[in-house]
């Protein structure tokens, strides 16, 4: 019953195509995550840098105790953190609390005033939101590749079979459907690319981003050397020194940007294929027990590709925004980053929603040869085009207005364009007999070997 209970359809409807980010975006996830990064931060303190031994020296810990905490989380811990919160009424001073209360039960209260040690609340949350960010663009790239490969296993399927193009939607040069998914998965392993070299950033300096409270009560140490191998060695992400109260979030934008690139491009895909469908280039299988129109029983219709077509526009939509807007903060800090920050997980929401129906719909169809077929003998003026470029090579008067008056706005049939050929006084015989066996279904140019071109230099790059 809670699923139907739930305002958006990102916990309701599509719970099944979204539940695997749960872990990572809730609030729950969020609250993991923040321990999680206090507990390695005051273990780095502890361990690497023991400030504890500076007032006692003397004191043996068994930080074993901590290591089980590190490791250890349940969704009794985020009650616990929200039941906390509700008296502090801030976020991560209840994390703190909370930790301290564990502390304290493992036996590790000596430790316990160093949790948040010198940190703002920003310094938790960057780093807690880059653990997650860079979870979700590890889920993302992997959906992506799934996508591609589907794609990829098209493109070889289908790489000899033609089919006419359509510009502006009207009958234009034939290419094959193998080659119009290879245009995708290039496209898409772009972005792929870009996705799996950016490093996600964060920071921990302080209130300001200058270490202030670091620096005055321990001025013996590096504190920026520190900082970036806590963040890089304890964290697995990228430091950056250049900040205020808060990250610039430059790799967040950088990731945003390139799924909002990858969205444009899955919807460019779902386009096409709603199209390719009504059409008649490929048939959908037919599930039973499924129905298509509440009034019209013969339906079967695209609603893979239209869902993931409309799921991205919203991914898009708030992806542009967050990408733009944690961008900026009024002077060194204000709060409305944090507001919206909490949205991340939607955003991957609608984006997961959005690759997983345009897969499940890849997987659903069939191509409909017949149909192609079809298409191609009916448009035999596709030829002008190659006709009048063979024209211009060996001189002939105005080719392309010819071959206009007799094509355009007109159907003609194969005869028409052999006895086109047959008049032209300067091609050479045997280019008109080239000209003459030439058809819709052999004008295919290099489609099949960019396919191939295309596999060859993946090979290369694996």
């Amino acid at each position: 019953m809670t699923q139907v209970l739930s305002i958006t359809p990102i916990d309701g409807r599509y719970a099944r195509l979204t539940g695997v980010l749960s872990n990572i975006f809730s609030e729950s996830g969020l609250i993991h995550h923040r321990i999680h990064v206090e507990l390695k931060w005051l273990k780095f303190l502890i361990t690497d840098l023991k400030v504890h031994e500076v007032i006692k020296a003397d004191q043996a810990l068994d930080l074993s105790g901590l290591e089980v905490l590190i490791n250890d989380f349940n969704e009794d811990y985020a009650l616990r953190v929200k039941e906390i919160e509700s008296r502090t009424n801030h976020d991560v001073k209840a994390v703190e609390y909370f930790i301290k209360e564990k502390l304290d039960a493992a036996g590790l209260a000596p430790i316990r005033e160093w949790v948040h040690f010198a940190c703002t609340s920003e310094d938790i949350n960057n780093t807690a939101y880059g653990l997650m960010l860079k979870k979700g663009k590890d889920m993302v790239v992997e959906l992506l590749k799934t996508f591609v490969a589907d794609l990829e296993k098209k493109a070889l399927a289908y790489k000899s079979i033609p089919m006419m193009s359509r510009t502006h939607g009207q009958p234009a040069t034939p290419t094959t459907p193998g080659k119009e998914f290879v245009n995708f998965a290039w496209r898409l392993n772009q972005e792929i690319q870009v996705l799996e070299d950016t490093k996600i950033q964060s920071k921990i300096n302080g209130a300001t981003g200058n270490y202030n409270a670091h620096v005055f009560a321990f001025p013996e140490i590096d504190w920026m050397a520190a900082s970036e191998r806590f963040i890089r060695d304890y964290l697995g992400l990228e430091p950056i020194l250049y900040t205020t109260q808060i990250n610039p979030n430059t790799a967040l934008s950088r990731v945003l940007h390139a799924m909002v690139r990858v969205a444009a491009v899955m919807i460019d895909f779902d386009r096409d294929m709603w199209g390719y469908i009504s059409l008649g280039y490929f048939k959908q299988r037919v599930k039973a027990g499924e129905t298509g129109s509440s009034t019209m029983p013969h339906k079967v219709n695209p609603i893979d590709f239209e869902n993931s077509e409309g799921n991205m526009g919203l991914a898009i939509s708030m992806m542009e925004h967050l990408a733009v807007k944690l961008q900026k903060s009024r002077f060194q800090r204000d709060l409305s980053d944090s507001t919206v920050l909490r949205s991340l997980g939607t955003v991957f929401g609608y984006f997961t929603i959005g690759i997983k129906n345009a897969i499940k719909g890849l997987s659903k169809v069939d191509l409909n040869q017949e149909v192609l077929e079809k298409d191609l003998n009916d448009n035999p003026e596709l030829l002008a085009e190659p006709f009048q470029t063979v024209m211009r090579e060996y001189g002939e008067d105005n080719p392309y207005e010819r071959l206009k008056d007799l094509t355009r706005g007109r159907k003609i049939q194969k005869e028409d364009l052999a006895r086109f050929v047959d008049g032209l006084e300067k091609v050479p015989h045997d280019v008109k007999e080239r000209m003459e066996a030439l058809s819709p279904q052999t004008y295919l140019g290099l489609a099949e070997a960019l396919v191939d071109r295309y596999f060859k230099d993946k090979l290369k790059k694996e």
